[in-house]
């Protein structure tokens, strides 16, 4: 471990190790169920929207599925701190194979006409059960930073951490491709049949594989915690790590408006091009996100986290202000792709942060503490960016003023409308990032994460 006050060389992960062999078959196992998962929210988003043709629908599939990670994520993180790890990924799974069988037999029973009425509450639970199948895959998603602080030496865990990132953008890559696919060959019917095979495999796969129950042992005359969700204790701790609050809040506020981006992507983007061309432009730009994991995985994130994120953010905001300032295809996939590789950077450096500052039985709570906040904003972005797009920005860029104003060089149109949107949202996240790396908080969690040795590894169980 490194002295304080000194950042020791990041060593290389050591493929032979027994940590590192279980936390790459968990890896594995949570990129083939993240590959489905995604598969199911990217296609049902494709199919609303090309059935309906409502921006307003396709941006409140948006907004549902992030209030639902709003509000579980608390919870999901008080289970996997107080339960077996693999248990709680063995039932996230079989909640998401449940949740789509049911799905399955809506699809199969009602009129092919109920899903094309954006007002149909039989289209709406569908939605509503689907996202429910996705979010409790959430679960492993605050399971496995945990397991990476259990299995992984703390010298090595930015590298780990790089290699989710890793399997993240495999996940987007191979997801783009099948959903588009999917979707054009024959609606939601593919898709779901394909989410419970690929669902049955993982389960098996992941039950044959051990995994430590990563218990830590209590110090003498140390009272066990209750098993309940604790928010209080919670907060307790993140309020006792100078700037934590202040890194969450700033997260809180890149995806408040970065649900511009969620609610809005797939509208324009299927505006310029096809389902089929949309889905396979999205697996070339996924490659951006492993191309950036294997980055991190072989170099790390530099002795200072903190650094990293904020300048990485200012890039992000940068490329949103221009990637779409004119109606150049080539201009956004340019722009998308460099905003893919750096994606990786941001969320390994919130991860590696949290895995050095928080002791490690309250990870899992500070993970989902972590996942509520942060995406509890995303929702109100994504449920009123709807409705302000199509009643306000398109008819300004298409028949109001904003024609004669800047469309002789910025274009008209409801793409253009969309895409004026994104250029404000980049330049309003610029401003906040410039600011926040002049606050005190920035500097105070610069120097716990420097300065405080990591807390100790928990021993096996």
């Amino acid at each position: 471990m490194a002295e304080a006050g000194k950042a020791a060389p990041s060593a290389r992960l050591d493929f032979h190790a027994a940590g590192t062999r279980t936390f790459l078959h968990l890896l594995g196992n949570t990129l083939l169920t993240s590959v489905i998962n995604f598969t199911v929210w990217f296609a049902i988003t494709f199919y609303v929207y090309l059935e309906t043709r409502s921006v307003f629908a396709s941006a409140m599939i948006a907004g549902l599925f992030l209030v639902m990670t709003a509000f579980t994520g608390i919870w999901f993180g008080s289970l996997v701190d107080h339960h077996s790890k693999k248990t709680m990924m063995l039932l996230s799974g079989a909640a998401s194979f449940v949740l789509y069988l049911v799905c399955f037999a809506i699809y199969q029973s009602v009129p092919a006409a109920t899903f094309k009425d954006p007002t149909s509450v039989t289209l709406w639970v569908f939605v509503t059960l689907l996202m429910l199948g996705v979010i409790a895959g959430n679960i492993r998603t605050i399971a496995l930073p945990t397991l990476v602080t259990f299995l992984i030496p703390e010298d090595r865990r930015d590298k780990a951490n790089g290699l989710v990132g890793t399997a993240s953008g495999v996940s987007f890559l191979v997801t783009s491709v099948i959903s588009g696919v999917l979707v054009a060959a024959g609606g939601m019917f593919y898709v779901l049949l394909l989410a419970m095979a690929v669902l049955l495999l993982a389960t098996v796969h992941l039950w044959l594989t051990s995994v430590p129950s990563g218990k830590v042992e209590l110090a003498e005359g140390e009272v066990p915690e209750p098993k309940q969700v604790d928010l209080r204790g919670t907060i307790k701790v993140i309020r006792g790590v100078p700037g934590l609050i202040a890194l969450i809040l700033f997260t809180t506020i890149n995806n408040f408006l970065g649900g511009v981006l969620m609610a809005l992507m797939d509208p324009y983007g299927l505006s310029l091009v096809s389902v089929e061309v949309w889905g396979f432009l999205w697996g070339f730009l996924s490659a951006g996100f492993i191309i950036g994991g294997l980055v991190i995985a072989r170099v790390g994130l530099g002795k200072n986290p903190v650094r990293t994120l904020l300048l990485v953010n200012v890039t992000l905001w940068t490329i949103t202000g221009v990637f779409t300032i004119q109606a150049s295809l080539a201009l956004l996939v340019g722009g998308l792709f460099l905003y893919m590789c750096l994606i990786p950077f941001a969320e390994a450096s919130e991860q590696t942060i949290l895995q050095r500052v928080v002791p490690y039985h309250r990870q899992g709570r500070v993970f989902g503490f972590a996942q509520s906040v942060e995406q509890a904003a995303s929702p109100l972005t994504a449920f009123l960016i709807g409705p302000i797009a199509q009643f306000i920005f398109i008819p300004f860029m298409t028949t109001g003023a904003g024609v004669d104003l800047i469309g002789g060089w910025f274009g008209t149109g409801q793409d253009r409308g969309i895409a004026l949107v994104f250029t404000l949202t980049g330049i309003i996240g610029l401003i906040l990032t410039l600011g926040a790396m002049g606050t005190k908080y920035y500097r105070g969690l610069s120097e716990r994460y420097l300065h405080t040795p990591a807390p100790a590894d928990a021993e096996a169980g």
